[in-house]
């Protein structure tokens, strides 16, 4: 995919984008099922300024912060998932907790965060700010959470197993 980048080309991108004036924003997460909830954050990251880069947690840091059984769908699907919405500019993967390294590294003009956030709640808050970033808040009030949905997603397939109406079936005439 030739939106994502790795952590050097970015800072190479990033040196030429600001030579030309523009606004560099970073918005960041896991972003394993992407909702409507997630579309209005990105959509509303990229108002912050001219290019996006939207940093995806790797496999290993998003099991680590949601637990067993995530990610749902592999980094590689997850990011040519963010990377094929045409106002994300460029999708990089990171491995560390957080992107305080890559807020060091390419110090975004602004480090776009999710309604689930407020200004004094981004963990990242004081990075941003030792370097003269700013802090957004983007994508209006929370709807979903990904979390959230999975636990509907197998309570509603476990009632069509239960009911006969599993995927195979269908395929073969049976159920609804």
């Amino acid at each position: 995919m030739k939106k994502l980048k790795t952590l050097p080309q970015l800072r190479t991108i990033v040196s030429r984008e600001r030579k030309k004036g523009r606004t560099i924003v970073l918005a960041n997460g896991g972003f394993d099922l992407v909702h409507a909830g997630h579309m209005r954050y990105l959509r509303g990251a990229k108002k912050c300024g001219d290019v996006l880069i939207v940093a995806l947690n790797s496999d290993a840091s998003l099991r680590e912060l949601k637990g067993p059984g995530r990610p749902i769908l592999p980094e590689s699907e997850r990011s040519e998932i963010i990377g094929a919405f045409e106002f994300v500019d460029y999708v990089t993967i990171f491995s560390d907790p957080n992107v305080e390294k890559i807020l060091l590294s390419l110090r975004p003009d602004v480090h776009a965060k999710g309604s689930d956030y407020t200004q004094a709640t981004v963990p990242e808050r004081e990075t941003v700010l030792s370097y003269g970033g700013r802090i957004a808040i983007a994508g209006g009030p929370k709807i979903r959470s990904t979390s959230e949905v999975i636990p509907r997603i197998l309570a509603r397939m476990k009632g069509a197993a239960v009911r006969g109406d599993s995927p195979a079936n269908r395929r073969k005439g049976h159920g609804g």
